[in-house]
């Protein structure tokens, strides 16, 4: 991740704090870069330190970049990175009062998670056909990267931080003889999964191609050509990759295998608390959007079939 170097001593300090001892994710790391870079430049415009921000300032900027046309959700994350970096400040007693604390960003709508069907998840898992760019190691790194994305529901953050055997640094790691992945999820979360014999194959197929690829010492799981831990950005667009050449006629990320996993586990076991253990959603309220996805589905099923449903044009 490359860091703005016009932000403040305060700022870049804070972003290593993340970084080291918070552990964030790179893509998270990436997301509160931007957030810091933005207020730095609302600091710079109004010639103040960021550490000497007043409230008044923040609701001003968060009003003229709302009106500029950032999101309330992009908003949400701007104003908590902030908000981070100000409490950490407090913490340390560089600062006494909180300029982002009363402020909040306008209320999004909460829209519906996109899931594959179960059709499509399992053709995307296992799809064989290559193109003239294959390499069969690769393919089978894959395929795993997908059976445990859809298998186990995994964030990609977690699945490239697996390594490949545990250890006291290790993020995450699979326990084959136990049929677990052990990962580390947000806040520094750790919770276990079962991993399915579709995945557990593909773990192995993997592991004996990885000899081939791994760089000396390496103790990723998942590795790219040239050796090294494989990125987010890689994985993105390794999955959009196979799912061209699966056929499938959406554009797959690693998030949206994710939600087919929750949804087709809810819509096959009802059970909501199950699925918020597995996510490892701190909140119950966070999981039950999958109780409207599903909601959903069965509400497009009963326009199409039911005779009293249909309504004349």
């Amino acid at each position: 991740m490359a860091e703005p170097a016009a932000l403040a001593p305060d700022l870049l300090e804070h972003l290593q704090h993340l970084r080291v001892e918070r552990r964030l994710a790179e893509r998270t790391l990436t997301l509160y870069a931007e957030a810091f870079a933005r207020l730095q430049a609302c600091c710079d415009e109004a010639g103040v330190a960021p550490a000497a921000v007043q409230a008044a300032q923040v609701r001003r900027w968060t009003a003229r970049l709302h009106q500029q046309g950032l999101g309330p959700r992009s908003l949400a994350l701007l104003l908590s990175a902030w908000r981070g970096y100000y409490r950490w400040l407090a913490r340390q007693g560089r600062i006494v009062a909180l300029p982002v604390d009363g402020v909040r960003a306008p209320k999004a709508g909460r829209p519906l998670p996109k899931a594959l069907p179960v059709d499509q998840a399992v053709a995307l898992a296992e799809q064989v056909s290559a193109d003239d760019d294959s390499d069969p190691a690769l393919l089978a790194r894959d395929r795993c990267i997908v059976e445990l994305l859809y298998g186990c529901g995994l964030r990609v953050g977690e699945l490239v931080g697996l390594d490949a055997r545990p250890g006291e640094r290790a993020a995450g790691w699979i326990d084959a003889a136990d049929a677990t992945v052990h990962v580390l999820g947000k806040g520094s979360k750790r919770r276990s999964l079962p991993v399915g014999a579709p995945a557990l194959a593909a773990l192995r197929a993997w592991l004996e191609a990885r000899a081939g690829l791994a760089a000396p010492g390496e103790p990723a799981l998942f590795v790219s050509r040239r050796g090294g831990r494989l990125t987010d950005s890689q994985v993105r667009s390794r999955l959009r990759r196979r799912a061209r050449l699966a056929g499938l006629p959406t554009d797959v990320h690693p998030h949206m295998l994710r939600h087919s996993f929750a949804s087709h586990l809810l819509q096959s076991s009802g059970d909501l608390r199950a699925v918020q253990e597995l996510l490892g959603h701190a909140s119950i309220a966070t999981t039950q959007v999958y109780t409207r996805l599903d909601f959903g589905h069965l509400s497009r099923v009963y326009d199409a079939a039911h005779p009293r449903a249909r309504r004349k044009t």
